[in-house]
């Protein structure tokens, strides 16, 4: 059997165009949406729907959907924005941002350790607006913190995975033009894919914990 990649939050965007590559790639995908789409349900991939990663018993239902299948890539990329400043905050939506962005790559990637190997691959898709010494202009308040927390959690889990031989990188996809930003970006999702599938394959223990961005540049936490 070939190898195996799963993926949150594909069925439209930078994750539509990893299933795309990893499809043509012959790798086995498991997408996991809440809702699929006519683009995702034409390539040759299972999906898993009606998963809300940030909900408990939803990723209760996904580990056991994945139950005794190895996985050798887990791709965190379910993630939502929204813009708060001070004179428009939104606190509540500063806290889904953090369930969505930071609570639930966590949640998901705990769920399914017993799936993982030696030699598997989990990449959180995070952002430099998590960065704090890349932070010049302020604003963005829940997005900027949420990413923050991912990377964080993501190194935390490297430095916990790599006696184990699992390796985690957290990932900046550049500025994509997606639905989530209004389209306004300056790579498509493909062109997004093609760097972060080159940072994925130069994935290694020695490196593992690090913070990139699809052009290869490592970035300041």
């Amino acid at each position: 059997m070939g190898k195996h990649l799963v993926i949150t939050g594909a069925n439209r965007g930078i994750g539509l165009a990893f299933v795309k590559h990893y499809c043509t790639l012959g790798y086995q995908v498991t997408v996991i949406c809440r809702q699929s789409s006519p683009e995702l349900e034409e390539l040759p991939c299972r999906i898993i729907s009606d998963i809300d990663v940030s909900n408990a018993s939803s990723v209760e239902r996904l580990s056991s959907e994945l139950d005794n299948t190895q996985i050798d890539i887990l791709i965190n990329n379910a993630g939502i924005l929204t813009s708060e400043s001070l004179e428009q905050m939104s606190f509540d939506d500063i806290m889904t941002q953090f369930e969505v962005n930071a609570v639930a790559p966590l949640r998901v990637t705990h769920a399914l350790l017993g799936n993982l190997k030696k030699g598997s691959k989990v990449i959180n898709i995070t952002s430099r607006m998590g960065s704090m010494a890349d932070n010049g202009s302020g604003g963005y308040y829940g997005y900027r913190a949420s990413k923050a927390a991912l990377n964080a959690f993501g190194k935390s889990l490297a430095m916990d995975l790599k006696a184990q031989g699992i390796m985690v990188a957290q990932l900046h996809p550049g500025l994509v033009s997606t639905r989530m930003i209004g389209f306004n970006g300056d790579v498509t999702p493909d062109q997004a894919v093609a760097g972060l599938t080159q940072r994925i394959e130069g994935l290694t223990l020695q490196n593992t914990g690090s913070f990139w961005h699809a052009n290869g540049e490592e970035l300041p936490w």
